[in-house]
């Protein structure tokens, strides 16, 4: 939870110190997945995945790759809350059963699901690459644009429904199998009253303190695959504003954070972070731009030519201050840092004693220290 007292007059100094309780004391994998509720995924690595990024910086000793080489003894599930990471399953127990309309695969392939229904009943598990030889089917277009194995998207629609869970990844490709604590879920589902405000203390507990708009449209976007639930997820959002959460104007925003936040203003953050992407800390823009004063921006998906920061900037914050963006990569075993720096910032002397520290423990991340 964010430190904050209302009680006082909320600075946006405040709210950046606050921002910062995210992190906590770095704890063990699993104790971190507990504490968060949810970490954001992304394929790309530069130069780790966005949920390596993300747990390296609060799980003592991570280095990139552990979450999925330990993903199979952990209590964790991947899902979509509302983006795809992963949760633990007292958290994915909110989130189903999901009842989401027809998909373009199931619209072009009708009978493509029943025919993985009976795959993933007769195997332990069950490949994608499998898949497609047993049904046969085509290809189809992805969300990226791409193309992708019809049977591929079929198998990820179960999983979005909870008639299949990811078992493992194979070179970052999900082995899909049975998913026996979904099917109970579906039969005897949590009261909906307790789902609905379950999702939006842990979407204020992990993002916040945060923008009312910004909450708004995250619990907008959390309504399970179930459309009356959209309605109600609102009205319970609505009347949590006006009791479990605490708000305060700042600078003309209304920001909300978890009532009952410990008792005094949260202290400076020290030092230097380089922080991924998707992180909490930073994962909603319009907190950052108002509390930093200045846009990032996310360029990956962006034409080279149109980008300004690079490929996969990673945010710099010196303090509870974001002061920049960093592009990191690793060529010939050496990790390789081009920086760039928000209007006014200088690079000082404890500045570049803060990046080298920082750099130092993304080596050992992403084992390079050897």
């Amino acid at each position: 939870m964010t430190a904050l007292m209302t009680p006082v007059a909320v600075t946006p100094a405040a709210l950046r110190a606050a921002a910062f309780a995210t992190f906590g004391p770095r704890t063990s994998l699993q104790r971190t997945l507990d504490r968060l509720g949810f970490v954001q995924a992304d394929p790309i690595r530069a130069p780790a995945r966005a949920q390596d990024l993300t747990l390296m910086q609060r799980v003592r000793g991570y280095r990139a790759g552990d979450l999925e080489r330990l993903y199979p003894a952990l209590d964790a599930e991947e899902d979509v809350l509302p983006n795809y990471g992963f949760v633990p399953r007292r958290v994915q127990a909110l989130l189903h059963p999901r009842e989401p309309g027809p998909t373009r695969v199931e619209r072009a392939h009708p009978d493509l699901l029943a025919a993985l229904r009976v795959l993933l009943a007769e195997r332990a598990e069950l490949h994608p690459r499998e898949a497609a030889a047993a049904v046969g089917q085509g290809r189809v277009v992805n969300a990226w644009g791409g193309q992708s194995s019809a049977s591929t998207r079929a198998l990820e629609a179960l999983h979005y429904r909870g008639e299949a869970r990811v078992l493992r990844r194979v070179g970052g490709v999900r082995i899909y199998g049975p998913a026996p604590h979904l099917e109970a879920l579906r039969a005897s589902p949590l009261p909906e009253q307790e789902r609905l405000r379950g999702a939006v203390q842990l979407l204020a507990d992990l993002y916040g303190p945060l923008p009312e708009a910004s909450l708004r449209y995250l619990v907008g976007l959390s309504h399970f695959g179930l459309p009356h639930l959209h309605t109600g997820l609102r009205a319970v959002f609505r009347d949590m504003v006006r009791g479990e959460l605490a708000g305060a104007v700042v600078d003309g925003v209304r920001y909300v954070w978890p009532a009952g936040s410990a008792a005094e203003p949260a202290q400076t953050p020290r030092g230097v972070r380089i922080v991924g992407p998707f992180d909490p800390l930073v994962w909603d823009r319009r907190r950052f731009a108002h509390l930093h004063g200045w846009t990032y921006r996310f360029e990956a998906y962006t034409p080279a030519a149109k980008r300004t920061m690079g490929y996969y900037a990673l945010p710099v914050f010196q303090a509870e201050r974001a002061v920049g963006w960093a592009n990191l990569k690793v060529e010939a075993g050496e990790l390789r840092a081009d920086f760039g720096w928000s209007a006014g910032v200088r690079e000082t002397a404890a500045l570049r004693r803060g990046l080298g520290s920082e750099l130092a423990r993304y080596r050992v991340f992403l084992g390079l220290d050897a």
